[in-house]
């Protein structure tokens, strides 16, 4: 598995997919949790998704509960919390680990393409980002307290 829209991912519904849907668009990909002191990013993360939305640009939230047990939910839970809470209309997929012998195959692969400080391949907490190009490359991995906002003029690059 080489390519990103070949890595297989489980939806909200527990469905298995790929991300073959979003060929060709720019992906903010993060790792989410609800009960996190980074959880209100949720609400710059949904302005990012509705401002370049239409441009193809697209959030991809995976809720993980690897960290302080902050995404205790099932995923009707997290559904509702996120759309109650933070009014997301971007896509959260079912949960995910992303570290050690369970991780996804997607957040294997963000990390062997964009490994963090020092070359550790490691997730360190809740909302690391990674951001991907329209060919399907990584070329940002952000740490969790990297805002939002911080990011609208890299995402405007790649554009």
């Amino acid at each position: 598995m080489t390519a990103l829209t070949e890595i297989p991912v489980t939806a909200a519904s527990g469905e298995e997919i790929d991300l073959s849907s979003y060929a060709g668009d720019v992906l903010l990909v993060v790792n989410v949790a609800s009960k996190c002191g980074f959880t209100p990013q949720y609400t710059g993360l949904e302005e990012l998704h509705r401002r370049y939305g239409t441009r193809g640009f697209e959030v991809l939230g995976f809720p993980c509960n690897q960290f302080g047990a902050q995404e205790p939910g099932d995923a009707a839970e997290i559904a509702n919390f996120c759309s109650l809470t933070y009014d997301v209309t971007f896509p959260v997929f079912g949960k995910v680990d992303v570290n050690g012998a369970d991780a996804a195959p997607l957040y294997r692969w963000l990390k062997k393409q964009a490994p963090g400080l020092f070359g550790t391949e490691g997730i360190k907490w809740n909302f690391t980002k990674f951001l991907i190009d329209r060919e399907g490359n990584v070329v940002e991995r952000y740490a969790p307290q990297t805002k939002p906002e911080d990011i609208a003029a890299d995402i405007e690059k790649l554009l």
